[in-house]
């Protein structure tokens, strides 16, 4: 039996994917373990290996294309294994849509690798049941309990697959009453019901007030549209507290100043360069980490049935890139010298930009650091990623007027947002967290020992 080529999830949060470009063609041999296609996600560009070997045959994915999660791009079939081309009018998979392995091979048609129709001596599809219709297994759930006919749905899915949103459609079609739940069951009116939560503004409803001609319209790509799904659900889930406070730099930066004229020289391409150059963020990550392991209650992440208490703190820190953002961790933050965190951040950084981070290399974490200081900005406010219980928003390091024991001195001063999830760090909490990366920040020598 041919070996099924799928789209894997390479990210927790991927629904769909795009290859971005095949490394083989249809009829090549290819080895078990050699580079098949790049796989394109919101965050990240991986190249995805043969499972098998054998000819790659029936190459159904297309390139710069979304595809489901788990969907057959290809197949490979073995050696001494016999080819089951698709006819021309059965690979466009439309006008009647099967569920992998819906159909078994008889003796008077072709097995064609799983998730293919049978194809009849002819060239023609068998016949399908209604129940063959392709549909995530989500979308049949809902169609059984609102007792619709799939086979009656049109799908919008990749190649004609039914997907939760037919399903919606079709029951709003159908109408509030169906066969499944008769209008006798149905209260005729509930006053006590909330109201119901105001809708965004529809495309239509927003270009209506602009004049047309005025404003180019360019599509969400699936960084964007990802980063605003988990920022709606970031915060309309997650209970945000903020608390902000000033911390004095000028200890720090005289030290960031003695370590960095200290750094040992080493052999590049390039010469000899530093072996390290410090900068404010790197020594603000390791405050961080070594804050969150002297406050150990805060470092921790909310779930319904427990808390989940970190033995180590894994510091994400955002990353601005083409289009969006993202966070790559730097893991055991608190163990870590200064000088490896300043390089492991300079290399995740810039392979974060050129999108090849690997998904261990930006998913988890137990807090995250924002920093936009570079941008002259004073002071913000963050919005948490899950599933952290903490982001750390950082503004600018700028020269203020202090009042020190009743004198008025100029100091560098930085100013500093904590956004907590309150389901899991208190106020009283959070402010001892705090309290602990301002010393930490003012008294810089403790992060050397």
């Amino acid at each position: 039996m041919p070996t099924e080529v799928i789209l894997p999830k390479v990210d927790m949060d991927m629904a769909t994917g795009q290859i971005s470009r095949w490394f083989a063609e249809e009829g090549a041999k290819v080895k078990k373990g050699d580079v098949l296609f790049e796989i394109e996600t919101d965050k990240a560009a991986m190249e995805i290996d043969a499972p098998a070997s054998g000819t790659l045959r029936n190459v159904t994915g297309k390139e710069r294309v979304d595809i489901l999660v788990g969907e057959p791009v290809a197949w490979i079939y073995a050696d001494d294994e016999v080819y089951a081309p698709i006819s021309p009018l059965v690979g466009e998979m439309s006008a009647k849509p099967t569920e992998r392995g819906a159909v078994p091979p008889t003796s008077h048609s072709v097995a064609p690798p799983s998730g293919l129709p049978a194809i009849s001596p002819t060239g023609g599809e068998i016949s399908q049941s209604p129940s063959a219709a392709r549909a995530t297994p989500l979308a049949r759930r809902l169609a059984r309990e609102a007792n619709l006919d799939l086979s009656a749905i049109t799908g919008s899915g990749p190649r004609g697959r039914v997907v939760r949103a037919d399903v919606e459609a079709a029951v709003a079609a159908k109408g509030a009453v169906t066969p499944a739940q008769p209008a006798a069951e149905i209260p005729v009116e509930a006053p006590s019901a909330p109201a119901p939560a105001a809708k965004p503004m529809s495309d239509d409803q927003v270009l209506k007030l602009f004049a047309e001609g005025s404003y180019e319209l360019v599509p969400h790509d699936n960084m964007r549209k990802t980063i605003a799904r988990r920022l709606v659900e970031a915060k309309s889930t997650i209970p945000h507290f903020y608390l902000t406070l000033d911390c004095e730099l000028d200890a720090l930066l005289a030290l960031r100043t003695q370590l960095n004229a200290a750094a040992p020289m080493k052999r590049t391409d390039k010469g000899e360069v530093p072996a390290y150059k410090l900068s404010v963020n790197d020594m603000v990550i390791k405050a961080m980490a070594m804050a969150l392991m002297a406050v150990p209650d805060a470092n921790a992440s909310w779930t319904e049935s427990a808390m989940v208490k970190h033995k180590h703190a894994d510091v994400g820190v955002a990353v601005s890139i083409p289009g969006g953002l993202i966070t790559p961790i730097i893991r055991h933050a608190d163990e870590k010298t200064l000088s490896v965190i300043s390089n492991e951040m300079k290399d995740l950084a810039s392979r974060a930009r050129s999108r090849k981070l690997k998904p261990e290399e930006y998913q988890g974490g137990t807090t995250a650091v924002s920093n936009l200081g570079m941008f002259g900005i004073k002071d913000f406010a963050a919005v948490i990623n899950p599933p952290h219980a903490t982001i750390l928003a950082v503004g600018a390091g700028e020269e203020r007027a202090v009042v020190k024991k009743g004198e008025i001195k100029i100091a560098t001063v930085m100013s500093v947002t904590l956004s907590t999830d309150h389901r899991a760090v208190d106020g009283a909490l959070g402010a001892e967290l705090l309290g602990a990366f301002k010393r930490l920040i003012e008294n810089p020598m403790g992060m050397l020992v």
